[in-house]
């Protein structure tokens, strides 16, 4: 069987096995008070031309996705979300469990907008009891989208207007961000440290074998970060692990490389099917299709390749969403091409 249920599949990039390898019998400090983890973070601050940012390694997406909001939000507060955010779909109440609650917006093709920030922010501020209902104080956006879709510079500059007139954190889940970042050019590292006051950069779905980098613009608006990392269990004892990493995806511009190829390779699928005359669930540009199957073909599809199930768009057409990630063979995207030419 032939996986393409997620952009984590396989292990890790050769490159980045080849650092962990190199440095294994290095010893060091841990909880990433590490010489090594020290010189990362300042690499990460440079290509993110900010140099008052607090950097902070994570083992999991989840871990930081929680880890960030509930050090931004008071008791009271939550955080806006599209209907189909990860935080909102796909972390088991992980934020509600912090007691934080996400404020769902209704997405289109994955994305919410500025105006909608606007009115949810302005129907609660207008309503005579709105101290009796959560107070919405950040806004949680995905880059790539979990539809695969991209917000352009121009949305991104919109949101970040409204949130800073409203007084609301924007916080950008990157999980996905090499092939975000590989697809639209407009939207780079530099300008994600310039209008968020929190962001992700992805390792797990991105070619590292495990691992995340938390980017807050202003170490000293988060004072004690790392106390909250340990709380939630979110501090390695082997940080040194997670910054070695991090310092090969991010060399010479490696890290985009990957996203730029695993995107061509999704790429050719999505006019492969395209080809044999289906439909898209969703467009995009990224490492994620989203073909809408007759149930006869993806019976026979699914004899070698595993999918993940997206929705039942009637009773003779399934969705489902196929993942290349950064690790994926090439063999294995060859595969799929000629059985569905075979169909």
């Amino acid at each position: 069987m032939i996986l393409f249920q997620s952009d984590y599949q396989e292990g890790a990039d050769a490159k980045v096995l080849a650092a962990l390898q190199a440095t294994n019998a290095l010893q060091s400090p841990g909880y990433g008070d590490d010489a090594l983890t020290a010189k990362v973070k300042d690499q990460i601050r440079a290509l993110c031309r900010a140099p008052e940012a607090g950097v902070h390694f994570f083992v999991g997406g989840t871990q930081a996705n929680l880890t960030v909001i509930a050090a931004a939000l008071r008791p009271f507060e939550g955080v806006i979300s599209s209907d189909l955010g990860h935080i909102n779909t796909h972390e088991t109440g992980a934020v509600e469990a912090t007691g934080h609650k996400v404020l769902a917006l209704r997405h289109t093709q994955g994305r919410i907008s500025a105006e909608q920030i606007r009115t949810a922010y302005d129907a609660h501020t207008g309503d005579v009891n709105h101290e009796h209902s959560v107070r919405p104080a950040m806004v949680y956006l995905s880059h790539p989208t979990e539809l695969g879709t991209l917000y352009t510079r121009h949305e991104l500059d919109a949101i970040h207007a409204v949130a800073k007139a409203c007084g609301l954190k924007l916080f950008l889940d990157g999980a996905r961000l090499a092939y975000g970042l590989a697809a639209e050019e407009e939207v780079d590292l530099p300008y994600l440290a310039g209008i968020c006051d929190a962001f992700t950069i992805g390792g797990t779905k991105c070619g590292a074998l495990f691992g995340e980098t938390a980017v807050l613009k202003n170490a000293a608006d988060w004072p004690h970060f790392r106390y909250h990392i340990k709380q939630r269990g979110a501090l390695l004892a082997k940080g040194r692990l997670l910054a070695v990493q991090f310092q090969t995806l991010l060399a010479d511009g490696y890290y985009i490389e990957l996203g730029r190829e695993a995107n061509r390779k999704a790429q050719r699928l999505k006019q492969a099917f395209l080809g044999k005359g289906y439909q898209l669930l969703a467009d995009t540009k990224t490492n994620q299709i989203f073909p809408v199957l007759p149930n006869g073909a993806l019976e026979t599809l699914q004899k070698t390749f595993a999918f993940a199930f997206w929705e039942a768009v009637d009773s003779a057409h399934t969705a489902v969403r196929i993942c290349v990630g950064v690790t994926t063979p090439e063999e294995n995207v060859l595969a799929l091409h000629s059985a569905l030419e075979a169909l």
